[in-house]
């Protein structure tokens, strides 16, 4: 458990200053306890064997070549549309003035 104290915690929200009321001082000195120790936690672990990452997965799996490919017609996309002005598709107003 970390020696971590109601009143270290004090001191830091008044360096910060934060106005912190007694129940958010037992809050937040139970809640930054638990990530202390979760951090000693992690100091057990040996990671001098594992290389630095800055992603746990290699970004290379989720990336595709940049292809350039044949898009759409134009005309054959308008023609599906319920509704077409000037060559573009036409829907609803949502935005405007309000009744």
């Amino acid at each position: 458990m970390t020696s971590l104290s109601r009143e270290d915690v004090a001191h830091v929200a008044k360096l910060a200053r934060l106005a912190l009321s007694d129940e958010d001082l037992e809050r937040y000195t139970d809640q930054l306890r638990a990530v202390l120790d979760h951090a000693r936690d992690l100091e057990a672990f040996d990671f001098e064997s594992t290389a630095p990452t800055a992603h746990p997965f290699a970004a290379a799996a989720y990336l595709r070549e940049d292809v350039v490919v044949e898009g759409l017609d134009r005309d054959e996309v308008l023609n599906q549309a319920p509704a077409v002005e000037d060559d573009r598709f036409c829907v609803p107003q949502i935005i405007g003035d309000a009744p």
